[in-house]
């Protein structure tokens, strides 16, 4: 499947290359334009940089009916995903959550109830807040592994794309370039910063780059009030639960509440949007992934507004269980893309730098 996907996709990039009426657009074609050839590896690269924002597509003269029958969007979508499928480990896992939505519910589900006995089973140590349900070292014995498993996962599979790319020794600049380029969501912009085509044909809109702004930057918020209370707990001796105003509280509860409608949103434009134009096989299993982080941002919101009442146990093993599901199958859903197109990102500024210096 993955040369046939590959094959496809050569072929339309080398229409692409010689019309190079989208120059400019996004990442992708001035990385397109500076090969005369396609390897493997130029495909693989080309299309973890794609962001799918479907402005080409309909820019272009080539696609059906004529002839030539273009749709770069959906090309470089379902070498993207085989990408993601190949490279992860363990790879069977990955071909099952990448395409099936089904499986992100079924793990939901086991989850809550691996949390739940697990409070039934280890309780609590007499602490206060959630500690009264579940201990702070009990999280830590659940968590730690569920955390750092999936990111060793990952480490396996960008060493693979890497390797597959032909990336080189990563410079301080690099990383910069690249975090620099996702923290805006430029390709989201388009090649004029109006914006991209994703959600209604020829119009552009901004309306996807917001949101995935607010996904972005709400997890990573929700992410720092972990870190923070972790920091707190272990280095200052300062114990959970910590007031409203307090760090953790802040950036979980904003982290939350952008997340929650920032998915909400995404989940209304992917619906919106033309299936074809991605990749249909693997739209199930992104509704579900986006549901499934959203769901994590929504119950953690209910569970602190909820935190006093009896309904706190219950919520805390649904919240929790969600968090460690999104976890358990970070490798094998959507979430891989940030990772895969951050290391595109960075190689596509080697290939700048490159570039410079040959000048």
């Amino acid at each position: 499947m993955q040369t046939e996907l590959i094959r496809e996709a050569r072929r339309q990039a080398e229409i692409c290359n010689a019309c190079r009426y989208c120059e400019g657009y996004c990442s992708v074609f001035p990385s397109l334009h500076a090969e005369r050839a396609f390897s493997d590896g130029d495909i693989t690269q080309l299309a973890n940089l794609c962001h799918n924002c479907r402005g080409c597509y309909y820019a272009c003269q080539y696609t059906a009916p004529h002839e030539f029958d273009l749709n770069l969007p959906k090309a470089l979508a379902e070498v993207r995903r085989d990408n993601w499928e190949s490279f992860a480990w363990p790879q069977p896992l990955a071909r099952r959550f990448h395409t099936h939505g089904g499986a992100i519910a079924l793990a939901l589900v086991i989850g809550f109830a691996l949390l739940l006995g697990a409070i039934r089973a280890i309780g609590s140590s007499g602490d206060e807040g959630f500690y009264a349900v579940l201990s702070h070292n009990a999280m830590v014995v659940i968590f730690a592994p569920a955390f750092l498993l999936p990111l060793f996962s990952i480490a396996i599979s960008l060493r693979h794309y890497w390797a597959k790319v032909d990336g080189e020794p990563i410079q301080m600049s690099d990383l910069m370039a690249a975090f620099k380029h996702a923290g805006k969501m430029q390709d989201l912009a388009a090649g004029h910063g109006e914006g991209c085509n994703f959600e209604d044909e020829d119009r552009f809109s901004q309306g996807r780059r917001q949101i995935h702004h607010a996904i972005m930057y709400g997890f990573l918020l929700c992410f720092a009030s972990t870190s923070v209370a972790t920091v707190m707990h272990y280095v200052f001796g300062m114990h959970a639960p910590y007031g409203f105003w307090s760090l953790p509280k802040v950036f979980g509860i904003s982290g939350g509440i952008l997340l929650t409608v920032g998915c909400g949103a995404m989940a209304l434009l992917k619906l919106k949007s033309d299936r074809e134009l991605g990749d249909p096989s693997a739209w199930g299993a992104d509704i579900g992934f986006i549901l499934l982080l959203g769901f994590v941002g929504l119950s953690g919101l209910v569970l602190y507004a909820l935190s006093s009442t009896a309904l706190m146990p219950a919520l805390l093993a649904i919240h929790l269980g969600s968090v460690l599901t999104f976890f358990l199958l970070m490798p094998y859903t959507k979430m891989a893309h940030g990772f895969y197109r951050l290391a595109a990102l960075v190689r596509d500024a080697q290939r700048k730098r490159d570039v410079f210096l040959v000048r």
